[in-house]
């Protein structure tokens, strides 16, 4: 009988990687960068298409409710609608789709709350963007267990922020001298924390 539930165990082990595999894969598969696309549409249909297969949502100018049907997305003459918001939470957009981000020209808010697969690199990439670098000024990062002191620094080349709210980041050691980083590097900035 031991050896049956050993087997067993093993057998449900290996399912359940089987299964995270199988995950990892298709939003690998979902957030690769389509570069005919971006060309096609322009940078704010296909990042915004982008965002929505990988669970996020997105809020045009002009517009007050968030897009989150992909098959619902405006549509209209090409560089129409602008992307003004982001909310990505428990979304699984990863490092390999930032260059969606790239010609964003109009994000004022970004919300990366509960999004597995958020890492140091990926903030590092957004912050380097001089059109986000330019247009954003509000921003949170909550509950994002792979984002480190490293990622949050880069923030400071975001020098438009204004508002930063950060909460449950495990990855973080090292708060105090990655707050006073980024309190130095933008003094404007409304630096909101839950981190304890």
């Amino acid at each position: 009988m031991k050896l049956f539930a050993k087997v067993v165990q093993s057998a449900l082990k290996q399912s359940e990687r089987n299964r995270r595999h199988f995950w990892s894969w298709l939003n690998a598969v979902f957030n690769k960068v389509d570069y005919e696309r971006i060309k096609a549409v322009g940078p704010d249909r296909a990042a915004a298409e982008w965002l929505l297969r990988c669970g996020a949502k997105v809020r045009f100018q002009g517009f007050e409710r968030f897009h989150q049907d992909y098959n619902a997305l405006p549509t209209g003459p090409l560089g129409r609608y602008k992307i003004e918001s982001i909310d990505a939470t428990e979304s699984c957009i990863m490092y390999r789709g930032f260059d969606y981000l790239d010609g964003l020209k109009h994000v004022e808010e970004m919300k990366f709350n509960k999004c597995m697969y958020m890492e140091d690199a990926c903030l590092e990439r957004l912050s380097s963007l001089e059109n986000l670098q330019e247009s954003l000024f509000m921003m949170e990062v909550v509950s994002c267990g792979n984002v480190t002191d490293k990622g949050l620094v880069a923030l400071h080349k975001l020098r438009n922020l204004e508002y930063l709210f950060l909460s449950d980041l495990p990855g973080l050691k090292d708060k105090e001298t990655t707050v006073d980083r980024l309190r130095t590097a933008l003094p404007r900035l409304d630096l909101h924390l839950d981190l304890d």
